[in-house]
């Protein structure tokens, strides 16, 4: 089997990890079980996914070179004999299980780092939740998939029919056609090499034309790196994480967005400005100037089967520096507006490549060790997941809630991801314990905002 080389931007999630900074992300994921589950089901559903054999790409591969994270040629092997215990692993909460216990082990078991001689995911199931219910900690390096990919795993995982008890878990499916394949050699792989390269030849052209169109006013200016302010939100950060989450009625924050006649994502940016802004108003550390949120901007067609990772980004302004909640939204969905609209026209290859020029001064201050040192590009990062729109099940245990659990790295000492699934908005907060102190309030004022919000818009 032929290696299968991995594109730049996921070797940028390898080049980025340090002992501070480590770049895997997660889901969490919170079931009920079926009524007729004996005492035993979790162990059971353990033993048998441990006793999985067949293990498909991409959770049968492993770098090449684990040992050289900056090997500029990285590239996956298939490993041919996995070690399905040292992957699947058993947890209990402490009495009484709740949403606290919850999230001191997730913060625990995000801020250790994956061993990368070994496929690069983790699967954790956890007992003792109150209630009777267990949840599942997924753990997976940021360069073996995105999250658009992570969301099609889950949809294909599980089923949305209770007496299913039979789909085979994510990595014992064989990926969709279309979703990878090794690298082509011989006069195939020259072939394919000339046409990306002119597929990235002319998408430089169309950046280069967007460009000229924004400078000359052709197009919005909107937000450029480095508008944003100084913040706590920006320092250095350490291996320690911590954990919170929040979760709301889809149609409730769909409402409210019709009210107010903006779109679900600009109501996201709005309650995590609002959130944001009071947290850091009790620090004493508001900045005066607006702070700054990067999107990450899907760009996989309808049918993508996914894998590897394909996003662009815009940066927009949370208006942070306006008490009206009302008049704060406004702005904010004015800003990412205009991002949106630098992006019209663009192809997908050259949406990326738009994309990566905007996140140059990110990556060249890790790269050169001044992230959390000098003024930021941007404060935060805000993403918005479209998850399944159905109950899934697995062995017939209902799934009530799936969580983001993201990034933060120097520099960005907070992440701020939600999704949505089965007529609920699930955020995850994932910041440096060390750096922002109670981060867990930025989670619970989420909530005060979309009431004040909704008092505001009547």
């Amino acid at each position: 089997m032929s290696d299968r080389w991995l594109t730049p931007m996921d070797a940028i999630f390898l080049y980025g990890e340090t002992r501070e900074v480590m770049m895997h992300v997660a889901s969490l994921l919170i079931f009920t079980p079926p009524k007729d589950a004996r005492p035993d089901f979790l162990r059971s559903l353990l033993d048998e996914l441990r006793g999985s054999r067949e293990i498909y790409p991409p959770w049968n591969l492993r770098l090449r070179t684990p040992e050289f994270l900056a090997n500029p040629l990285h590239s996956w092997v298939e490993e041919p004999d996995i070690d399905i215990d040292y992957h699947v692993r058993r947890s209990a909460l402490p009495a009484p299980g709740d949403e606290r216990e919850l999230g001191t082990l997730v913060s625990r078991l995000h801020s250790h780092a994956m061993d990368f001689h070994h496929p690069l995911w983790e699967v954790h199931l956890i007992e003792g939740l109150e209630g009777g219910r267990f949840a599942m900690y997924f753990k997976v390096h940021h360069s073996l998939v995105d999250g658009f990919t992570g969301s099609r795993i889950l949809a294909r995982s599980l089923s949305n029919d209770p007496d299913d008890r039979t789909r085979p878990m994510f990595f014992s499916i064989p990926p969709p056609e279309g979703a990878g394949s090794p690298a082509d050699s011989g006069d195939d792989a020259i072939a394919a090499f000339r046409a990306g390269f002119q597929k990235q030849l002319e998408s430089a052209r169309q950046v280069g034309r967007e460009l000229r169109d924004i400078v000359t006013g052709h197009k919005p200016h909107g937000v450029t790196p480095y508008e944003a302010p100084m913040s706590i939100l920006n320092g250095r950060v350490s291996r320690n994480r911590r954990f919170a989450t929040q979760q709301y009625q889809l149609e409730r924050v769909k409402t409210l967005a019709r009210r107010a006649g903006c779109t679900l994502n600009d109501l996201v940016l709005a309650l995590s400005s609002a959130s944001l802004r009071r947290f850091l108003m009790e620090l004493g550390a508001l900045p005066a100037d607006p702070l700054i949120a990067m999107i990450p901007v899907n760009v996989r067609p309808k049918d993508d089967p996914g894998g590897g990772n394909a996003v662009g980004s815009i940066l927009a302004s949370l208006a942070t520096h306006i008490a009206d909640p009302v008049e704060r939204l406004k702005v904010i969905r004015e800003s990412a507006c205009q991002a949106k609209e630098q992006l019209h026209g663009m192809s997908r290859e050259a949406i990326i490549q738009f994309s990566a020029l905007q996140m140059l001064p990110f990556a060249f201050q890790h790269v050169t060790g001044m992230s959390g040192r000098m003024r930021p590009p941007f404060n935060v990062v805000i993403s918005n997941v479209a998850g399944p729109k159905e109950t899934l099940y697995f062995r017939g245990a209902r799934l009530d809630a799936c969580y983001p659990v993201s990034i933060p790295t120097h520099g960005q000492a907070i992440n701020i991801t939600c999704q949505s699934y089965a007529g609920t908005l699930n955020f995850g907060f994932t910041g440096c314990r060390d750096t922002l102190p109670r981060m867990q309030r930025v989670a619970v004022y989420t909530g005060e905002a979309l009431n004040e919000l909704e008092q505001a818009v009547g």
